[in-house]
């Protein structure tokens, strides 16, 4: 813990560049972690089992093949815009 308070600034340089871990000890025990925001965040979410449930299901629907590409998914909302008027030709 004395290493990383002395150099906190290139500690968290690296957790936020790139995307580093660090595990603080003292006396050699493991304390605390470090870990970007971002990734923090998403690991406090999937402690809420509504979002953890959301997944399960969202898993089976792909093993049983409910899912498509993304690609396909965009191409079905492009076709259901519906079409603007040409202004380009003149009357």
């Amino acid at each position: 813990m004395t290493q990383a308070r002395v150099n906190l600034g290139a500690v968290v340089k690296r957790v936020h560049l790139n995307g580093e871990y660090f595990i603080l000890e003292k006396d050699g025990i493991p304390i605390v972690g470090i870990m970007g925001a971002d990734e923090l965040e998403d690991y406090l979410e999937l402690q809420d089992p509504r979002v953890r449930e959301h997944i399960r299901k969202s898993h089976e629907d792909f093993l049983a093949g409910k899912s498509r590409p993304a690609d396909q998914l965009l191409a079905e909302i492009e076709r259901m815009k519906p079409k603007k008027p040409d202004r380009s030709s003149k009357k």
